[in-house]
């Protein structure tokens, strides 16, 4: 059909799924009757952690904050660097200004992160918070670009005209943060150095030191205990150096017991050689030696608290300072065994040594990740120094619990997520005996929400792991961790977890396992433009085909070789590997790798112009997808044929399968594919003059525009 007239006044088309479709009045009909989910209703993010009560007054900080934030209003992009030791209440500072402050300067998002929780050796993943804050301002994952620059590009483009606050803990070089500058509102960081660089660029410096003498009687003299004397509370804002966080740890631990009063405290904390640490830290927030004072002070406080605690509050707190990671699930140690967990957990958060993260809600919760929980780095510090003590045996055996503990809740979350093919089995206990109250993931989002909230923590179990020789987990892990890698972009993540999988594999003499994880591993290189370090992953696991049967692994490394060629515009290399990946699937009567190899082909050979070939492919896909109950290739395939048909010139076949997909994606709520049929069609209605086809598409795709599209889209 000649692609100049088609799509006016013609009188009858046929469809390319076996139906009639009547000419473009109806063809626009049936778009105006689409079932078009709207995008989920969007509320401006509000993440910064909720202030703790007992806090001191600190008039002349927060005024400069909120003088700060006023004048970032309307004026593009404001800094403040805050300074101070650990345990002094930066973060604190922060959260009460927003909530009692600031609040009403920002009112389009509050986006956080601390950035303990996303260093990695050192280096800050970066774009992994930004993919985080995108998400939090409206932009699906799987619609944000690949890399860092991309990604701040983005940030900054979403957040330019609004008023956005954007708080960064625990920063130890300016680098970390230059690329998390909004494009418009106040950047507040916290850190325990000047970071200088930052000063250079005109962030403005505020300074928090140990509460005076005064502010912090006050605390202590409003506390529901014995006083004792007079000097009492005086020698104890002493020993706590004026650090809230040891001040509201004794205080917790005092109200816990009616029949002790201050005396008591300051009997229980060790006397500290050298004269009052306050005394001498005073204006000194940033040296070395004020750190090392506010720790040393801090550990007598968890010394005296720790020693008035139960045996099983003791036991977790041990715990706690051997795990790999920086939070941790309620489920970990009840699934390591540890007695009355959920007691221990109350004494540890009541005397705020251990905070909640994350959404207010347990194991059974219907959506959404399980809650989780942080040590303060001062008291994860101290921690690890009590588990230091544990025997070599005992602290590899708790390594060995905490691994397996992540091996199989990784393992379940991946298959709560899809059926795809893996090469280990099914974990051997359930959700329940891992200590998940709720005994399951509840659909595919809560399992994938579950893997992202951990991920950090996973990362560092697999280095350690890996570290101490418990490779059969290692490479499990990686393995299970695929659908987080992909359909949340964490291609960092990716390109430190799978070099450990490929070593892990090999030590474990699986050349399966090798060979998956160097296919993984490409498929991260690809996803980020590295196309040749891709191909040499890719050809790093083709020798190791000749030693497993597995006709899936031939299939997969073609598969993903045939998508590097395709990208590399090598399309006579990319129809032989999919060529051959269709095979292996073939071989193993694999229905669903059929459909999707030939998808693929499909796709090359679109891409070489044989395009009569191209929807010979489609269509036996097409039909075999039906038979075989293939729903979500259904729409992929409809929609590649209505390109197929495009290129070609056939734009009245094109708009039939386009409109067809459309209504296929709808039926499933594929919101991403129905997008992409509708500006598919609204292009070939243009291009066809018909009018009001184009005004129908462009009606339902500004019903599925989100926020992220409306501030500048990805």
């Amino acid at each position: 059909m000649d692609g100049d007239d088609a799509g006016v006044g013609a009188g009858v088309w046929n469809s390319v799924s076996g139906g009639t479709v009547f000419g473009p009045v109806v063809q626009a009909q049936r778009i105006d009757s689409l079932v078009v989910e709207a995008p989920p209703a969007y509320w401006p993010p509000r993440q910064l952690p909720s202030p703790l009560p007992g806090f001191v007054n600190r008039t002349k900080e927060r005024r400069t904050l909120r003088e700060l934030a006023e004048a970032a209003v309307g004026q593009g992009v404001r800094t403040v660097v805050v300074t101070g030791l650990g345990g002094v209440g930066k973060t604190q500072l922060i959260a009460h200004c927003v909530r009692n402050d600031l609040g009403a300067f920002f009112p389009d998002g509050q986006v956080y992160v601390d950035l303990a929780d996303v260093r990695r050796d050192g280096a800050v993943d970066v774009a992994g918070v930004l993919g985080d804050w995108l998400h939090a301002f409206g932009v699906p994952y799987g619609r944000q670009p690949a890399g860092v620059g991309g990604r701040a590009d983005l940030f900054r483009t979403v957040t330019t005209g609004k008023r956005v606050l954007v708080v960064v803990d625990n920063v130890r070089q300016a680098p970390e943060i230059r690329a998390l500058t909004p494009g418009d509102g106040l950047l507040v960081a916290t850190s325990r150095t000047m970071l200088p660089a930052l000063r250079m660029d005109g962030a403005v410096q505020l300074v928090v030191d140990p509460l005076d003498e005064r502010e912090a009687i006050g605390i202590v003299r409003g506390w529901p205990v014995a006083q004792g004397d007079g000097p009492a509370a005086a020698e104890l804002v002493r020993r706590c150096g004026g650090l809230p966080l040891a001040l509201r740890a004794v205080g917790e631990w005092l109200v816990e017991r009616p029949q002790l009063g201050l005396d008591d405290a300051v009997r229980s904390l060790a006397t500290r050689p050298g004269g009052p640490w306050g005394e001498t830290a005073r204006g000194t927030a940033a040296t070395a030696s004020a750190d090392e004072g506010a720790v040393d002070v801090m550990e007598q406080v968890f010394d005296s608290v720790l020693r008035q605690m139960p045996d099983h509050t003791r036991a977790l707190y041990r715990f706690l300072g051997a795990l790999p990671g920086t939070t941790f699930p309620a489920a970990l140690p009840r699934a390591a065994g540890l007695p009355r967990v959920d007691a221990a957990l109350g004494d540890l958060m009541t005397s705020h040594l251990v905070v909640a993260v994350g959404p207010a809600r347990d194991d059974t919760a219907p959506a959404g990740p399980p809650q989780r929980f942080r040590m303060h780095d001062l008291a994860r510090a101290h921690a690890a120094t009590e588990a230091a003590a544990l025997p070599e045996e005992a602290a590899r055996s708790l390594l060995r619990t905490v691994t397996d503990f992540y091996a199989e809740a990784v393992a379940h979350a991946d298959r709560s997520i899809g059926g795809r093919f893996r090469l280990q089995g099914p974990p051997a206990r359930s959700l329940a005996e891992l200590g998940f109250a709720g005994g399951s993931f509840s659909g595919e989002g809560q399992g994938l929400d579950w893997l992202d909230a951990e991920r950090g923590n996973i990362l560092a179990v697999l280095r350690a792991a890996a570290r101490e020789g418990l490779h059969d987990a290692v490479w499990r892990i990686c393995e299970s961790l695929w659908p987080l890698f992909q359909e949340r972009a964490r291609y960092a993540d990716s390109l430190e977890a799978h070099p450990l999988g490929i070593e892990a594999a090999r030590w474990e003499n699986r050349p399966d396992a090798e060979i998956r994880m160097h296919n993984q591993l490409a498929r991260a290189h690809a996803a980020l433009g590295d196309l040749d370090r891709a191909a040499e992953e890719l050809r790093a696991g083709q020798p190791l085909l000749a030693l497993t049967e597995d006709a899936r692994l031939r299939g997969m490394l073609a598969e993903t070789g045939g998508l590097v060629a395709l990208a590399q515009g090598r399309t006579a290399d990319a129809r032989d590997r999919f060529t051959a990946s269709l095979a292996a699937n073939t071989e193993r009567g694999d229905q669903h790798g059929i459909v999707v190899q030939s998808y693929h082909l499909a796709d090359a050979v679109r891409a070489s112009g044989d395009h009569a070939e191209a929807r010979r492919l489609l269509a036996a896909a097409l039909g075999l997808a039906r038979e075989t109950g293939d729903l979500a290739m259904i729409p992929k395939l409809t929609l590649l044929t209505a390109h197929v048909h495009a290129d070609a010139g056939e734009v009245a076949e094109a708009v039939a399968a386009a409109t067809d997909a459309a209504e296929q994606a709808g039926e499933q709520g594929l919101t991403s594919k129905i997008r992409e049929a509708l500006e598919l069609l609204l292009g070939l209605a243009r291009r066809s003059g018909d009018t009001a086809l184009a005004e129908s598409c462009e009606r339902r795709l500004a019903e599925l525009r989100g926020p992220g599209d409306r501030a500048g889209g990805a």
